[in-house]
């Protein structure tokens, strides 16, 4: 088995995993950048290769070690702090290009696993409660990781479409969280002070990092070809998660989210990307029947029960000085032009 991305969370704990399984003859861990020493020591047995998917090495790598199943984790969420939107595209397209077309040349290929993301489904205010695999975005994605995943997505089924014989599993997952996955929602919800958009409060159905995992190593190991969302079950509205994760939801105009995440320290938008600010705007839903059905994959974690754990994990105090708090509002409505917040 391959496994693309072996330096980030997902793929990197994936290896791991597979690599404690005897059942798994052989693992080969590929990333263009070193894991952390923890995480090499953590995937034992697995043998990891520094080379950039985009390389003709991966197919050397390929043929060489007769690899049968390669997971695809490799997908970058927004541009490297010293790159652009453009080698953004150029590693994440170009790059699962080249991957799968090194795939269809190898006749040992028998499973490709896509780790993509429920962002390809868009958010708006035109969306269905939950969207199924079988729906597309009602308004096309403005963020540069949803359309690149949307373009992975596509090469991916040419690949099946080619190659028949060749099973693509394509997991679109809700955003992670939990005690050890400090992504967007994660850095977001844990902020003192959270900018929220005014007049709305998004609906948001999340995955716990392990579900996350667990529904990859099952597709990888037993699953069937398909698409399937992965979340856990149930939604938690917006500004519930900021209440329960001790924070306290403070509306905006939605024009000035942005230049608030750029000026309120400790805000968690620094840095947003698209997708996500219109997820905080709108939220998405998602039908998880086919994951259940056919996958045969049961997550552990209720998306209530996954906010609860990051915030045990994370040990998130809720704010008690009303000093700093009546600073931060004052700043905000300065910013904004709006009446006093209510807390």
């Amino acid at each position: 088995m391959l496994v693309t991305g072996a330096s980030r969370f997902l793929g990197g704990y994936l290896v791991a995993k597979l690599a404690q399984n005897p059942s798994v003859e052989r693992v080969i861990a590929v990333d263009s950048r070193a894991p952390s020493k923890d995480m090499l020591r953590r995937m034992g047995r697995a043998e990891f290769v520094r080379a950039d998917i985009r390389n003709p090495l991966i197919g050397k790598v390929l043929r060489g070690a007769k690899v049968d199943t390669v997971v695809h984790a490799a997908t970058m969420v927004k541009p490297p702090k010293s790159g652009s939107r453009t080698a953004m595209k150029d590693m994440n397209v170009l790059g699962a290009m080249q991957l799968f077309a090194v795939c269809q040349k190898s006749p040992d290929v028998r499973k490709v696993v896509v780790r993509s993301t429920a962002a390809v489904y868009g958010c708006s205010p035109k969306d269905p409660a939950k969207f199924s695999e079988e729906m597309s975005a009602r308004r096309p994605p403005h963020g540069g990781f949803a359309r690149d995943s949307i373009e992975i997505e596509g090469y991916a089924r040419g690949l099946g479409r080619r190659r028949p014989e060749i099973a693509v599993s394509l997991l679109r997952m809700a955003p992670l969280i939990g005690p050890n996955r400090h992504g967007s929602v994660s850095r977001y919800l844990q902020s003192p002070v959270v900018p929220t958009i005014l007049g709305r409060d998004a609906r948001m159905q999340l995955i716990h990092e392990e579900d996350a995992l667990a529904a990859l190593e099952r597709a990888t190991m037993a699953g069937p070809a398909g698409t399937f969302n992965i979340a856990g079950d149930g939604v938690v509205m917006l500004t519930q998660a900021i209440r329960r994760s001790g924070g306290i939801p403070v509306p905006v105009p939605v024009q000035l989210i942005g230049s608030l995440g750029r000026v309120l320290p400790g805000s968690g938008l620094q840095g947003f990307t698209r997708e996500q600010l219109e997820y905080y705007h709108f939220g998405c839903g998602l039908d998880t029947t086919r994951m259940r059905a056919v996958l045969g994959f049961e997550p552990r974690w209720t998306t209530l029960q996954a906010l609860d754990d990051m915030v045990r994990g994370a040990a998130v105090r809720p704010v008690v000085s009303r000093e700093w708090l009546r600073s931060v509002e004052s700043r905000i409505q300065d910013m904004a032009g709006v009446g006093e917040v209510v807390r």
